[in-house]
């Protein structure tokens, strides 16, 4: 039984990390290499990561810079780039790419924080899929030899950690909005 639970959490702990992913891929005016992760480059016929294969820095507050490791993939990554819903024109001299991040209008921060808060909603659905699948086991185990008492108080934990995790996206959509909000 105790397995149950176990298995709860960790489904749990998944949707919050990949809260954590989603919320890291939106720009909140800093220039932050994360909005990259989700981009992929043509090489040599296979989609592959960015970051492996170019080296992405951050040399100025609202400026990233990809350096490809083959001059070659310069057109390819901008293209990548390009098509990407990042909604930012590479700039390139041949070797090196820059992301000019502009500054965000008050309207645009207030569509991201409503982003934010779609995403941390869909997380706390997650979440509370998993609960009802915890608690949908626990009433099949009660058709077996397991006391009411015993379901019971599964149920109440699996409630807590419904309780602790729900929490926690709150916090993370709480930090996310006020980085976006903040000029």
């Amino acid at each position: 039984m105790d397995a149950n639970i176990k298995e709860c959490n960790s489904k749990m702990e998944k949707s919050i990390k990949s809260l954590e992913n989603e919320l890291g891929t939106i720009r909140a005016g800093r220039a932050n290499p994360h909005v990259l992760d989700r981009i992929t480059v043509d090489y040599y016929g296979t989609p592959t990561p960015l970051q492996q294969v170019a080296n992405i820095s951050v040399p100025e507050a609202r400026m990233i810079q990809i350096q490809p490791w083959e001059p070659s993939l310069v057109k390819e990554i901008c293209k990548a780039i390009q098509v990407s819903d990042l909604g930012i024109n590479p700039n390139n001299d041949g070797k090196v790419i820059r992301l000019v991040f502009p500054e965000l209008t008050e309207e645009r921060r207030k569509e991201l924080v409503k982003d934010v808060k779609k995403k941390g909603e869909n997380g706390k659905i997650a979440i509370r899929n998993i609960r009802r699948d915890a608690n949908d086991n626990l009433k099949k185990l009660a058709k077996e030899d397991v006391s009411e008492d015993e379901i019971k108080e599964l149920e109440d934990e699996i409630q807590k950690s419904t309780d602790k995790f729900v929490k926690k996206i709150d916090e993370l959509i709480e930090l996310k909005s006020k980085e976006i909000l903040t000029v």
